[in-house]
């Protein structure tokens, strides 16, 4: 488990991320659209998790248009922005902000998501939403780096993100 903290006060996730090597598990994730998407659509590509409690709070929209920003310059790279959000929410916040650059998806329908990566809050006010973390994964879908940010209110390191991108 993953000890976390909000404003200080420590939560706790199911487990901690995949260990750079291993290969990444497939998921299933709702789209805006509501059709499903998973990894292995994307196989052959690089991509960025950029993994979040919700778009309706500051540092998680931040993310979002950070890496929106980023990913216009990125070949061969997708950039997926994972929440529990409702695709209707996630929409609104990208038709409002000119969000084009990434895939919104949604982890709404069962949390699988949140399971697999082990980064469901187990408790504290954020109980069942996904912790803040970033998962990079090489065109073979080989995780390259990850991070969990240890204080939910931070914004992760885009920076590290983008070199790990750099040098896959």
């Amino acid at each position: 488990m993953a000890t976390i903290t909000l404003h200080g006060n420590t939560i706790h996730t199911l487990g901690n991320l995949p260990e750079t090597g291993s290969n990444a598990q497939d998921f299933t994730l709702t789209k805006g659209d509501l059709s499903a998407t998973s990894l292995s659509d994307f196989a052959g590509k690089k991509v960025v998790m950029n993994i979040f409690p919700s778009i309706d709070t500051g540092t998680c929209a931040q993310s979002v248009r950070q890496f929106n920003k980023e990913a216009a310059e990125l070949e061969n790279t997708v950039v997926l922005c994972i929440s529990k959000d409702l695709p209707f929410a996630q929409g609104r916040f990208c038709g409002a902000e000119g969000i084009e650059n990434v895939e919104m998806l949604s982890d709404f329908r069962d949390g699988n998501f949140g399971k697999t990566y082990q980064v469901e809050f187990t408790d504290g006010p954020l109980q069942s939403l996904h912790s803040r973390a970033i998962i990079v994964l090489n065109e073979a879908g080989e995780v390259i780096h990850t991070e969990q940010v240890p204080e939910i209110v931070d914004e992760p390191n885009y920076k590290a993100a983008l070199e790990a991108l750099q040098n896959a």
